[in-house]
């Protein structure tokens, strides 16, 4: 993945944000991973990391609760970003007293967090991700729209004025608003629920290619099969857009008495499911061991890896936390191969120093312990 723009942190600082007051990073490896205690605050840099781009954070937090104890109720995080032989400043943290976080470009204010995918693209997978498959289907839909984002920016305003007008809606048939009224306001969610089933599928597409392509590898990870299901898909499969729209409009007029009684809308994209089978088991992943699944969930993580820098032309920085702890070594050594190949920044956890013994030369080992990140080895010491 070399042939395309890669973006790197090369300095990092928290400011009041979870455990630390202060805590300044300069990074320099493609690779680099943060191993201590548990409780010592290692995710909490990656979460740290994750609010550089688009979207609510890998915790996906109530700001206010993100702020030190401590502190005076806000929190900052900014870094330098190297690309195209360029470095930007970017910050992004809630001031004490305010509600939304607030998003700085070389010190100027921007509106929207959308801005940040110009300069970094971060994907994640953390532990909470690993019942995935075996949870509600509104978190494979958050999980799906992740995927997309990264691919898609305008893909997190689009759900979010899609839920925003679903609401709407809800409240208006519960208060017995006008037909002038509901027909407006369907015909906002039809274009909108649309418009997200599109860009949903499309990710599908893209990424079960890119799974495809990745099948002569020899990745230790199985390979999945990836679909978008829902009734919604299914009765619009085949349609244009407009006709699909005219369809959705169709149902929620249709569909006013039986969503006035359920107190919800029961017709649409908010309803359908990202599908995962173990490809070659032809097995839904849900049935598949524990392992099986972890080891399914990073292989889709990698797939999107690619899939991200092959659409945005940008290579993503990768935030695995706790990702070598169930990996046996010949997976883990493989996995930083392929890791240290897709040309991006990668930043890991761990508790013990020995998971990360396979990386490779170059790569940084922080010890995170008593507020504080300590150089182990790699790089310049700070």
């Amino acid at each position: 993945m070399t042939e395309f723009r890669t973006a790197q942190l090369t300095r990092l600082s928290l400011t009041d944000f979870r455990n630390y007051a202060s805590l300044t990073l300069p990074l320099s490896a493609k690779l680099t991973a943060f191993v201590g205690a548990n409780g010592a605050g290692k995710t909490n840099i990656l979460e740290a990391i994750s609010f550089l781009t688009a979207g609510r954070g890998l915790r996906r937090a109530a700001l206010a609760d993100i702020a030190r104890k401590e502190g005076d109720g806000g929190w900052s995080v900014a870094a330098t970003v190297l690309l195209d032989g360029l470095e930007t400043k970017i910050g992004t943290g809630l001031m004490a007293g305010t509600t939304g976080r607030k998003v700085r470009i070389d010190g100027e204010e921007v509106r929207g967090s959308e801005s940040l995918l110009d300069y970094v693209r971060v994907l994640w997978l953390v532990p909470a991700m690993d019942g995935l498959f075996t949870g509600s289907g509104s978190d494979r839909r958050r999980f799906l729209d992740r995927l997309t984002l990264a691919i898609d920016p305008a893909h997190g305003r689009r759900v979010s004025d899609f839920e925003n007008a679903l609401r709407q809606r809800n409240r208006l048939l519960d208060q017995g608003g006008t037909d002038a009224f509901l027909n407006a306001l369907e015909q906002q969610v039809a274009e909108l629920g649309t418009a997200v089933s599109i860009a949903r599928s499309e990710t599908v597409g893209l990424l079960s290619q890119m799974i495809s392509d990745q099948a002569d590898q020899n990745l230790p990870f199985p390979h999945a099969a990836v679909s978008l299901e829902g009734a919604f898909e299914a009765e619009t499969l085949g349609l244009s857009a407009s006709d699909r729209e005219d369809h959705y409009r169709r149902l929620l007029h249709d569909g006013r008495p039986r969503d006035r009684a359920a107190g919800r809308t029961l017709s649409g994209p908010h309803l359908s499911d990202l599908k995962v089978r173990h490809a070659v088991k032809d097995m839904p992943a849900a049935q598949s061991s524990t392992g099986e699944q972890k080891a399914l969930l990073i292989g889709l993580v990698l797939a999107h890896a690619e899939l991200t820098a092959k659409v945005s032309g940008m290579t993503p920085v990768l935030l695995l936390d706790e990702i070598a702890a169930h990996l046996d070594p010949g997976r883990r050594e493989a996995l930083f191969t392929k890791l240290n190949s897709l040309g991006g920044q990668v930043f890991m956890t761990g508790t013990d120093e020995a998971l990360f013994e396979a990386l490779p030369e170059g790569a940084e080992v922080f010890q995170i312990k008593d507020h504080a990140g300590h150089l182990l080895h790699g790089g310049q010491a700070p």
